[in-house]
């Protein structure tokens, strides 16, 4: 496989691993992740992964319904590192060498976060798995994806989601929403565009990291992407 990048990190929502229900996590569609993401890594790509924890649980909705918000981000936390020892397992049992590290201790199931580890784990021809966001209340994991790529130096975040890109309006709502094929750091910004969170925009914008929103759905999509193709809508500095 043709590469244009060294060193990607995969951002992945917690809602894709559930497939096609709302919640849990759907074995199939763990299946054929785990199956991309090792042939990724079989090529020599560095592969490096945060994903979500929205299919188990997610922060925001425990606070809108009157829990604490910090109790409950650190509910979310721990949902993403559930999620996180699951695609290991689908990994390794392709033959994929796999570490975990989260950024709340838990030494029985996943090695602490430390960066030159992590770079390391990589070098290696390890795929790296971060789970449990930052470590912190009030910070998404769109966040703890721009934080980590930046840290270990990443070419680029590919954000895998259910639809092909970046569109001016909910596309599932809107039939004339139209999709664009390049954004600037600051179009997504000034115009409010659900890409990733402002501080995690902001983040990738002053640490000039690119980001390639597309579609998991369509298989092959990310091999695409680290061909250098063009693949659903890319944000950058332009």
């Amino acid at each position: 496989m043709k590469l244009a990048y060294k060193s990607i990190l995969l951002k992945l929502s917690g809602e894709m691993l559930a497939g096609d229900g709302k919640e849990g996590i759907n074995q199939e569609t763990l299946a054929r992740v785990a199956e991309e993401i090792h042939h990724l890594s079989d090529s020599g790509l560095q592969v490096s992964i945060v994903i979500g924890g929205g299919n188990i649980f997610r922060g925001l909705a425990g606070a809108a319904k009157g829990m604490d918000r910090a109790q409950a981000d650190y509910m979310g936390m721990l949902a993403t590192v559930i999620n996180s020892l699951a695609l290991q397992d689908a990994l390794e049992r392709r033959g994929c060498y796999t570490r975990v590290m989260s950024a709340v201790q838990m030494h029985q199931v996943s090695e602490p976060y430390i960066r030159r580890r992590a770079i390391r784990h990589l070098e290696k021809g390890r795929v790296v798995i971060f789970g449990a966001g930052t470590g912190n209340p009030y910070f998404s994991t769109d966040t703890a994806a721009a934080l980590r790529a930046a840290e270990i130096g990443c070419d680029i975040i590919l954000k895998a989601t259910k639809v092909d890109g970046v569109y001016d309006k909910d596309p599932m709502i809107h039939d004339d929403a139209v999709r664009f094929d390049k954004l600037s750091y600051l179009d997504v910004l000034s115009r409010g565009l659900r890409v990733m969170d402002s501080t995690a925009i902001t983040m990738c914008m002053e640490n000039q990291v690119p980001i390639r929103v597309l579609d998991l759905n369509v298989r092959g999509n990310i091999a695409k992407a680290v061909a250098g193709e063009p693949v659903g809508t890319l944000v950058t500095s332009d």
